[in-house]
């Protein structure tokens, strides 16, 4: 099956919260970093997902916020630091690829943001994702 999801991270679950509706599950990236991923209890069963189970976190792009500065004070769980390793500006909105260790994912925001932000590749990004727009797919 082909996604048009542009961010499909590999990575590994390491937990899985399960409450009354929703589940959070864990899940290492293969750069080493830590997503947390808010999904149905129903989903969770249906995939099966325990620890070590090899799985795909899809993020679209147009999810994925991010900061220049500290980050205190967001219930946002995700936060990967990375360096933007790719700038695409276009009239209205603007592609950023943001390198995280071994893992690339891609942010798209408008040219307005990425302007205020003063982006520019080799800047120093956080970038941003609400655990409840992490999808997972089994690999």
């Amino acid at each position: 099956m082909s996604l048009s999801i542009r961010n499909q991270l590999p990575g590994t679950v390491t937990g899985v919260t399960p409450g009354e509706a929703m589940a959070t599950v864990r899940v290492r990236l293969t750069g080493g970093q830590d997503l947390t991923a808010a999904i149905t209890r129903e989903a969770a069963d249906d995939l099966g997902l325990s620890a070590g189970a090899a799985v795909r976190a899809l993020v679209k792009s147009t999810e994925v916020s991010l900061a220049t500065g500290r980050t205190d004070g967001l219930s946002i769980r995700n936060r990967l630091p990375g360096t933007v390793t790719r700038l695409v500006l276009g009239d209205a909105m603007a592609a950023v690829h943001v390198t995280m260790e071994d893992t690339e994912l891609t942010a798209v925001i408008t040219k307005e943001a990425a302007e205020d932000l003063g982006l520019f590749v080799g800047s120093d990004v956080v970038a941003l994702i609400k655990a409840t727009e992490v999808a997972l797919a089994t690999a």
